[in-house]
C-alpha cells in the first residue's frame, strides 16, 4: 500500500495549511465530496509530553467523482487556518466501489522539533479536507471533537522500608506535567491524587485514600503498614491534562 506523507509550516504551534480552502462549512458533500466514517485515535485523548513523536492514527471514507489530489482528516479550532499537526501521513485509496475510497492516516505530532503553545491543550474539532486536480476542493466539518491534553507524571517513596508491622509509613512523591513552550516538565500543585496499595501476592491495587498536591506539586501522607506490598500514585487527569501512574515502591512488613 502506497502512502503520501505531508509536512506541515507550522507557526507558533498552528499548522496552517490548505490556505485556499479557508473555511470549515458545517454540511457534507458541500463540493461534491462526502467524508464518512471517521475516526480519529479511537475516540481517545491525544496526550502529548515534550520530547517524543506521538502518532495519532485516524481513518475516513471518501465518495466523490472529482478527480483528487490528496485526502485527509485534520484538527482544527474556529476558522481552517488554526490547524493543530507536524505531519500527516495517508494511505492510497482503498477502494470500495466506484468513486468510493478508504484511506488510513496517521498525524504525528513531535514537540521536540515543532514549537506548540500550552493554550493548544483542550478540545479541538475534526474536519475533513481533499484538494481537486485543477485546483479548488472541499472542506467539511465532522461534528467530532478530539481532546489534546499535555503528558502528566507521578514519582513516589515510601519509607521506611523495611518497617515493622502496623507501625506509619509516610508515602511522598511529585505531580508534573509538559511544559510544550519549555519542553520540560513543571510542577502540576492542586491536583488531587490517588494514593493506591497492592498487597504481596494480589492481582489489584485498591485506593486508600486521595490526598491534594501542594502548590509545587509535592505529594505526601501517612499511613499504617500492615501488610507488605507495593504503593504507587494514581491521578487521573483533565481537560487539559492526561492522567499518569507512578511507579511502584516495595515495603516489607515484619
Amino acid at each position: 500500500m502506497g502512502k503520501q506523507v505531508w509536512r506541515a509550516v507550522v507557526a507558533g504551534g498552528a499548522a496552517a495549511v490548505f490556505t485556499a480552502l479557508a473555511a470549515v462549512p458545517a454540511g457534507a458533500a458541500e463540493g461534491g465530496v462526502s467524508f464518512s466514517r471517521v475516526q480519529v485515535n479511537g475516540g481517545k485523548a491525544i496526550v502529548i509530553g515534550v520530547s517524543k513523536e506521538v502518532a495519532v492514527p485516524a481513518s475516513f471514507r471518501m465518495a466523490t467523482t472529482h478527480k483528487w489530489k490528496w485526502p485527509a482528516v485534520f484538527l482544527y479550532r474556529g476558522g481552517a487556518g488554526d490547524r493543530l499537526w507536524h505531519a500527516i501521513e495517508t494511505s492510497d485509496c482503498v477502494k470500495v466501489s466506484s468513486g468510493v475510497c478508504d484511506f488510513d492516516e496517521t498525524m504525528y505530532f513531535d514537540p521536540s522539533v515543532w514549537d506548540m503553545r500550552n493554550s493548544e491543550a483542550g478540545a479541538w474539532k475534526v474536519g475533513a479536507e481533499v484538494y481537486f486536480e485543477g485546483g479548488g476542493g472541499d472542506t467539511d466539518d465532522k461534528g467530532l471533537t478530539v481532546d489534546v491534553k499535555r503528558n502528566s507524571r507521578l514519582t513516589v517513596n515510601a519509607s521506611p522500608e523495611p518497617v515493622a508491622k502496623d507501625r506509619t509509613i509516610t508515602v511522598t512523591g511529585k505531580v508534573t506535567r509538559a511544559d510544550w513552550e519549555t519542553r520540560k516538565y513543571v510542577s502540576y500543585g492542586g491536583r488531587l491524587v490517588s494514593l493506591q496499595f497492592k498487597a504481596s501476592g494480589a492481582a489489584a491495587y485498591t485506593t486508600v485514600k486521595k490526598v491534594y498536591a501542594n502548590g509545587s506539586g509535592g505529594l505526601k501522607t501517612t499511613v499504617k503498614a500492615s501488610r507488605t506490598g507495593t504503593w504507587r500514585w494514581v491521578y487521573h487527569g483533565n481537560a487539559t491534562t492526561g492522567p499518569s501512574t507512578s511507579s511502584g515502591d516495595d515495603v516489607v512488613v515484619r
